[in-house]
């Protein structure tokens, strides 16, 4: 009966939100797909993020902060960046330092539209991103969207094993540089 009622929602002018769905939306929020996961659970992709489950509640993940989404096999993997650090340059732009959570999984029972919703947003979210190599590694330099918000966020994403110091080192220059 769900899979019927969310085809007929689909059919019918798009996704809205799934029956007891535990979460609410901001006030300009719009859902764009939805999809039940293996456990009966709900992905909502709406236009600031992708609401997963958290426990007996849903929480939104920000495009912005949707490092990866892979989708393979009935499998949708997000892997999440937190913020570690700010780094500012008096007025002038702010990077925000980031780690990458564990990929979290959801296999989806019926996934309509959302793999590729995801990937739109995710991807639409980019401004410009570019790689640099530094000691032991290297980190990637990235200018996103925020949704619901105008202007962008400059974050930066080091390797595993790059030399945080060397990579706060990096950001400042860059951001003083930018804030030029």
């Amino acid at each position: 009966m769900t899979a019927l009622r969310d085809t007929l929602r689909r059919l019918l002018g798009g996704d809205g939100l799934p029956d007891g769905f535990a979460a609410r939306l901001g006030p300009d929020e719009r859902v764009l797909a939805t999809a039940r996961t293996g456990d009966g659970a709900h992905l909502v992709v709406t236009s600031w993020g992708l609401w997963v489950p958290d426990g007996d509640a849903a929480r939104r993940i920000s495009w912005h902060l949707v490092s990866k989404a892979m989708w393979k096999n009935g499998v949708l993997a997000v892997v999440e960046a937190v913020d570690v650090e700010e780094i500012a340059s008096g007025d002038g732009p702010v990077f925000f330092l980031l780690t990458d959570r564990p990929a979290r999984r959801f296999r989806l029972v019926d996934p309509g539209r959302v793999p590729e919703a995801v990937h739109a947003r995710v991807e639409g979210s980019i401004r410009s991103r570019h790689r640099r190599d530094l000691p032991g590694g290297g980190a990637w330099f990235v200018q996103r969207k925020v949704p619901g918000r105008d202007g962008t966020v400059l974050q930066v994403r080091p390797d595993p094993g790059t030399d945080p110091a060397v990579v706060a080192q990096v950001a400042a220059d860059v951001v003083r540089s930018l804030g030029r």
